[in-house]
């Protein structure tokens, strides 16, 4: 029970690695508000008394204000925030249009800064907190097609490494994860073909699993590591060179 009782958001829980950290969560005793802007893909959890359910955008800066102040009034604190909520769509270098940037980033940046900030007031009166990131493996070596989804994914590494210095005198940790290539409906978008091309490359042969990026988030999110801070996670079984 490395999680007993503290009070824990998730962005992008409907399915994929949010589902998967929600319930290792779950299993660890936390009490999770769980976050995703498709109604009805967190009705699994609607009888589940340790889970409160939040649908809404989290690009819309105004929703994310109203989530935390809901999460301060009813539990007067929040311990753990985990901002895995991100979208990824591929164009190449000369087809990327002004608006799929402002998408992908008004998402995956702008949202994660947004709730990075409001949780931390929070986690400033409590002079406690551990804030969590999803970054991405190619957030560090970049990937043709993805120059959008990259730069957002450096970005989060960016802002996890200031935050976490800005944070770390009023008691908050700031992590990141960065997945490899991991077992997900995104994943599998990119079709079986450069799927069996990309899992050759990976020397244990196989795609990693959501839960395994939830146990990282589990170890982050827990007293195990009360000293570490600014770092970002790789949890990826390929051979970076």
């Amino acid at each position: 029970m490395l999680l007993k009782d503290k009070i824990c958001f998730v962005s992008g829980a409907g399915k994929g690695l949010g589902r998967a950290i929600v319930e290792a969560f779950l299993r660890e005793g936390a009490i999770v508000y769980a976050n995703d802007r498709e109604i009805g893909s967190l009705e699994i959890y609607a009888d589940n008394p340790n889970v409160e359910i939040m649908y809404f955008d989290v690009s819309d800066s105004y929703a994310d204000k109203e989530a935390i102040l809901r999460i301060k009034k009813e539990k007067g604190c929040l311990d753990v925030l985990v901002n895995n909520a991100g979208i990824m769509t591929d164009a190449l270098i000369g087809t990327i249009s002004r608006a799929l940037m402002e998408e992908i980033f008004a998402t995956n940046v702008f949202g994660t800064m947004e709730l990075l900030q409001l949780a931390a007031k929070q986690m400033i009166s409590q002079h406690s907190g551990s804030i969590i990131n999803l970054s991405s493996i190619v957030g560090i070596t970049g990937n043709p097609g993805q120059l959008v989804y990259s730069a957002t994914k450096g970005a989060i590494i960016a802002l996890t490494k200031t935050a976490a210095k800005e944070l770390g005198p009023r008691g908050i940790r700031v992590n990141a994860i960065a997945p490899g290539m991991i077992d997900t409906d995104m994943m599998r978008s990119i079709g079986d073909i450069h799927l069996q091309h990309h899992i050759s490359n990976i020397p244990l042969g196989r795609l990693g699993r959501p839960t395994e990026i939830a146990e990282a988030c589990v170890y982050l999110a827990s007293d195990m590591s009360s000293y570490v801070t600014g770092h970002i996670l790789q949890v990826d079984a390929s051979v970076l060179v």
